[in-house]
C-alpha cells in the first residue's frame, strides 16, 4: 500500500482492532513471493503445485480486495468530513451499509481472520512442497533512464525470406488468368514468420474484410472485383464451414486469390486449390544475426560493434543458435534474455535451461523462458494481455491505464505512474512481447466530429506470445466472440463452447459479440465469478441484471445504447477505470462521486451527455477525464481545480453562472496531451490568465473554440486569446470561430 493510503487508514482508524491480522498480512506475503518463481516452474509438471499456485492467487485477490475496502472507507469518511453527505442529501447514507463502525469492524474482522487462516495453511503447504528461494529477475535501472531501442527483426527476416517472398508472389501472379478462385496455403510451425510475406505488396488490389461482417456483405463487396484476401492463422478443420465461406467468395473477378497461413497441415489440405507452400526454418546465419543484434543492443546507443562484444560470450552463441530450430521469434526471445546478462556463467545457464524446439512443443518453452526472466510486475502486466483476442489491435495508452487500475505498476518517488507504465511497455516491446507498435493518426472525419484523439499508439501480440499469456491466465480470462457461422468462427483458434465461456474462476472478461448484455445476464444467473475487468467491444443494448455481482470490478468498458448508466455506483467501490465512450447516456448518476478510487473516466463521443456529476470534486483519485465529443455538455462542475491528480482533460466547456467551473480552475492542474477549450465567449480576461496555460509544459495539442455569437466583442476575443498563450513546445494549435481580426504578437 502506498504512503497516502497508509496515512488515510491511520487518520480515520479504519483498521482499529485488527492490527494483529494486519501485521501478519504484511509479513507472510513477502515470504511467499520469495519462492514464487520456483513454485511457478514446479506447477508446469506437478498438479499439486499448480493447485497451490491457484489457491495463493485466489487468497491474494481476496486480500487486495479487503485492503481496498479499508481504503475506500477511509476515503468515504474523508469526503463526509468535507461535506459530501450534506451536498448529496441525507438519504445517501443508505448507500453505505458499512457506515456503522461497529458493524463494519465485525464484518471486516471476519474477512481478515479468514484470509490470515488461509495464508497460514498455504505457508504450511509451501514448506511441505519444499519450494526454494530463487532471486527474482532484477528491474534493470538502465531501461528506467533511457528507453531501449526497440529492435525490429523484420529487415533481417525479409532478407532471409527473399526467396520465399519471390516464390509466393510468383504463385499469386500465376493465377492472374485463372477464372476459378485460387486458394494458396502457407504452412509452417508457429514463429517462423508466415505473416511477413503477406505484408509484401504485389500490386494486386487488396480488399480489407471485417471478420465481423456477415458473409453476404462480404460477397457484395467482392462481387466482380479481382481481389487478394488474406486469412491469417487458420485453425478450424471444418470442411462444411470452409465450403460455405468459399462459396461466398467465388463471385470475384478473374485472378482472385485467397492466401491463408496455418500451422496445421490438415487445414492447408482442406483449404488449398494449389499445393501448400511449406515455409521452412530460417537459415542458421540469420538466426545468429537476430540473436547478436538483440543480445548486444544497448539502449539509445544502438547495437555494439563486433570488437566491443566479449569473445567469451560470442563463443557461446553457436549452441544457443541451435536451441532456436530456425525460429526468428525464439531467437528474439533468447536474445532479449541474454541482453541483460553479462557473464559467461549467465549465458551458459540460459543455454542449459532453454529446451531445443521440437515438433511437439514448438517454440513455447523458449518463449516461456523469456517470460520467466521478467520481473514480477512485468509478468503481471504481460499476462493480463491474455484478456484480448488474438491479433487484436491494442491501444497502448488504454493498456497502461488498465495496468495502473489493477495495481500492476509500482509507484516510485517523483515519477508518474504513467511514465513507469510507458517504460514497462517499452521494455516488454523491446523483448518482443509486443509487436507492430505504431502511431495511428485519427481520420479527418474523426477529428471534425471530435470523437477521437488526434493520434494514438497501438500494438499487437504475436500469436505464440499470446499463447504464453494464456498459459498463465487461462483460468482467469474469459472471451465471448460472435456466434458460430460467421467468418470469425472459421479463422479463429479453437476455444471453449460459448455455453461454457464464463467459469467461476474468471476475473477478466472480454466480449465481442452481439448483445453482450443479454449474454452476461444469462451467464450470471448460475455463476458468481469475482469479475475485475469487463471490456465490451460491441454495443450494449440490454440492461445489466445482477448488479451486486459486479462489486469486484476495477475496470469497465462498455458502449451503452441506454440513456442511463447501466450499473449502480454503490456496488462499484473498487472501480478505477471506466470507459463509456460513444454511449447514449444523458447523465451520470448523481451519486457517481462516491467512486473515490476512479482514476480514468472516458466519456468521449457521448453526444447526448448534458452534464457531469456536480460533486466531482470529491473524486480526488481522478487522473484522466476524456470529454471530447460531448457536444451537448454546457459546463463543467464546480471546484474542478480540486482534482489535483488530474493529468488529462481533453475538453473543458466554459459555462456561465456560479454553479460551474471557470477556466481559472485549470490554473494549478498539471494537464498534458490534448486540451480543448469550448465556449470561450463565456470567459473573461482574468480567468483566461488564471488558467496558466503557458506553464502546462506537457500539453501537446490545444484547441480554442468560440461559439458563433454576438455576445462578445472582437476586442474581448483578442484579450482572452492573448491570456491563453500556451508554451512554445506545443505540437499543434487550432482556433475556431475567433471574432477578432488580429492575433497577439
Amino acid at each position: 500500500m502506498d504512503k497516502a493510503s497508509n496515512y488515510l487508514l491511520d487518520k480515520y482508524k479504519v483498521m482499529k482492532g485488527m492490527e494483529k491480522q494486519h501485521e501478519i498480512l504484511k509479513r507472510k506475503p513477502p515470504a511467499i513471493l520469495d519462492i514464487i518463481t520456483d513454485a511457478e516452474q514446479a506447477a508446469t509438471h506437478r498438479e499439486g503445485a499448480a493447485a497451490w499456485l491457484e489457491a495463493i492467487k485466489k487468497v491474494a485477490y481476496q486480500a487486495n480486495e479487503v485492503f481496498d475496502e479499508f481504503k475506500y472507507v477511509a476515503l468515504r469518511r474523508q469526503a463526509r468530513k468535507m461535506g459530501q453527505y450534506k451536498e448529496l442529501g441525507f438519504d445517501v447514507v443508505k448507500l453505505f451499509p458499512s457506515h456503522n463502525r461497529f458493524i463494519f469492524r465485525c464484518r471486516m474482522g471476519k474477512k481478515f481472520r479468514k484470509i490470515v487462516l488461509a495464508i497460514e495453511v498455504l505457508v504450511t503447504e509451501m514448506n511441505a512442497f519444499g519450494f526454494k528461494y530463487e532471486q527474482q529477475p532484477l528491474v534493470y535501472r538502465q531501461w528506467r533512464q533511457t528507453d531501449h531501442v526497440i529492435f525490429d527483426p523484420k529487415e533481417i527476416i525479409n532478407r532471409s525470406r527473399a526467396k520465399d517472398n519471390k516464390n509466393i508472389v510468383d504463385i499469386l501472379v500465376g493465377q492472374a488468368n485463372n477464372p476459378a478462385l485460387a486458394v494458396v496455403p502457407i504452412f509452417g510451425t508457429g514463429g517462423l514468420g508466415k505473416t511477413t510475406p503477406e505484408k509484401k505488396d504485389d500490386g494486386t488490389k487488396a480488399v480489407v474484410a471485417s471478420k465481423q461482417r456477415p458473409l453476404d456483405t462480404l460477397q457484395n463487396i467482392l462481387s466482380g472485383k479481382r481481389y487478394l484476401l488474406v486469412l491469417d492463422d487458420v485453425w478450424a478443420r471444418e470442411d462444411r464451414k470452409w465450403e460455405q465461406l468459399k462459396a461466398s467468395l467465388e463471385h470475384g473477378g478473374m485472378g482472385s486469390v485467397i492466401l491463408t497461413t496455418t500451422r496445421d497441415k490438415r487445414v492447408a489440405e482442406i483449404m488449398g486449390t494449389v499445393k501448400a507452400y511449406n515455409l521452412g526454418a530460417l537459415e542458421r546465419e540469420y538466426i545468429k544475426e537476430i540473436i547478436e543484434t538483440t543480445s548486444f543492443s544497448c539502449n539509445s546507443a544502438g547495437v555494439k560493434k563486433e570488437e566491443e562484444r566479449p569473445a567469451m560470450l560470442v563463443n557461446i552463441l553457436g549452441e544457443i543458435v541451435e536451441r532456436c530450430a530456425g525460429s526468428p521469434l525464439a531467437a528474439i526471445a533468447l536474445g532479449s534474455i541474454l541482453r541483460n546478462k553479462t557473464s559467461e556463467e549467465e549465458w551458459k545457464a540460459v543455454s542449459r535451461i532453454s529446451n531445443i524446439c521440437t515438433v511437439e512443443s514448438g517454440i513455447l518453452p523458449i518463449l516461456k523462458l523469456s517470460y520467466n526472466d521478467l520481473p514480477p510486475h512485468m509478468k503481471q502486466c504481460f499476462a493480463f494481455c491474455a484478456i484480448f483476442p488474438k491479433d487484436y489491435e491494442i491501444d497502448v495508452d488504454k493498456l497502461i491505464r488498465l495496468w495502473i487500475a489493477h495495481g500492476f505498476i509500482i509507484q516510485e518517488e517523483q515519477v508518474r505512474l504513467e511514465t513507469i507504465g510507458k517504460q514497462t511497455f517499452n521494455e516488454l516491446a523491446s523483448r518482443s512481447f509486443f509487436q507492430d507498435v505504431k502511431q495511428v493518426q485519427a481520420t479527418v472525419s474523426e477529428i471534425v466530429s471530435a470523437r477521437a484523439c488526434y493520434s494514438r499508439a497501438t500494438c499487437k501480440i504475436h500469436d505464440r506470445m499470446h499463447d504464453v499469456a494464456l498459459s498463465v491466465m487461462e483460468m482467469e480470462c474469459a472471451l465471448a466472440t460472435e456466434d458460430p457461422g460467421n467468418i470469425d468462427s472459421i479463422v479463429a483458434t479453437v476455444g471453449p463452447s460459448q455455453s461454457e465461456w464464463l467459469p467461476n474462476s474468471a476475473r477478466h472478461l472480454f466480449l465481442s459479440c452481439k448483445e453482450p448484455g443479454r449474454k452476461l445476464n444469462s451467464s450470471l444467473e448460475n455463476s458468481s465469478p469475482a469479475i475485475q475487468t469487463l471490456l465490451c467491444d460491441s454495443d450494449m443494448i440490454s440492461s445489466l441484471h445482477h448488479p451486486s455481482k459486479y462489486s469486484s470490478l476495477q475496470a469497465l468498458q462498455l458502449c451503452s445504447e441506454k440513456r442511463s448508466f447501466p450499473l449502480k455506483p454503490k456496488y462499484l467501490h473498487h472501480l478505477r477505470y471506466l470507459d463509456l465512450s460513444k454511449s447514449y447516456i444523458r447523465a451520470l448518476p448523481k451519486n457517481m462521486s462516491i467512486l473515490y478510487n476512479l482514476q480514468t473516466l472516458n466519456l468521449s463521443g457521448c453526444e447526448f451527455l448534458r452534464e457531469l456529476p456536480r460533486q466531482m470534486k470529491y473524486m480526488t483519485a481522478l487522473r484522466h477525464l476524456y470529454t471530447h465529443g460531448c457536444r451537448m455538455l454546457k459546463s463543467m462542475p464546480r471546484d474542478l481545480g480540486k482534482l489535483t491528480s488530474l493529468q488529462t482533460l481533453t475538453s473543458f466547456v466554459a459555462g456561465s453562472g456560479s454553479k460551474c467551473s471557470d477556466v481559472g480552475e485549470l490554473g494549478h492542474l498539471n494537464l498534458g496531451g490534448q486540451l480543448e477549450l469550448r465556449h470561450l465567449q463565456n470567459v473573461i480576461e482574468e480567468d483566461a490568465k488564471a488558467a496558466n496555460l503557458v506553464m502546462k509544459k506537457e500539453l501537446r495539442e490545444l484547441t480554442l473554440k468560440w461559439a458563433d455569437s454576438e455576445q462578445t466583442s472582437c476586442r474581448d476575443d483578442a484579450r482572452v486569446l492573448e491570456k491563453l498563450e500556451p508554451h512554445d513546445g506545443l505540437h499543434a494549435i487550432r482556433i475556431h470561430s475567433y471574432g477578432a481580426t488580429t492575433f497577439p504578437v
